[in-house]
């Protein structure tokens, strides 16, 4: 089957949550969830490994000239298929269809695969936050990709 990406409707929240529950200590609640569908501020999209299974979802929130990821996730019985990288490729996407050339991101420093993935997609690391995330404590990595929009193809 090939993995579709789509806009979060109100008809995902349950799953979406529950994949929320599944992948971050600090996971956000329905109402949060719910609350950024309704934002304009925030774009959500989910990938769906078949019709009606959400596998992995992502927010983006552009603001001021900018972008910022705020969530992504991929169940684990679908991580190494390469679906985080499809969700980053929909947030350049929509940075490019808004016109936004400046997107930014927090990351566990811990958490080595993710990092990765954000620096083949063009991150670097600029700022540290110390004992930014709790449970367990750890600090956050601060990456942005800049001005990406003027790179000559």
């Amino acid at each position: 089957m090939n993995p579709t990406i789509r806009k979060m409707v109100i008809e995902d929240l349950e799953q979406v949550a529950e994949l929320e529950q599944r992948s971050f200590s600090d996971s956000w609640s329905k109402h949060l969830l719910e609350d950024m569908l309704n934002s304009e501020l925030d774009e959500a999209w989910v990938l769906e490994e078949e019709p009606g299974t959400v596998a992995a979802y992502a927010n983006f929130r552009f603001f001021s000239g900018e972008g910022e990821l705020m969530r992504i996730a991929v169940l684990p019985e679908f991580r190494g298929r390469g679906y985080s990288r499809k969700l980053m490729e929909r947030l350049e996407k929509s940075s490019l269809e808004r016109g936004v050339p400046e997107l930014t991101l927090e990351v566990r420093a811990g958490n080595e695969a993710a990092i990765r993935l954000y620096k083949s997609c063009g991150f670097q690391t600029e700022a540290v936050r110390k004992d930014y995330y709790r449970n367990p404590r750890e600090d956050a990595l601060i990456l942005w990709r800049r001005g990406f929009l003027g790179i000559p193809t």
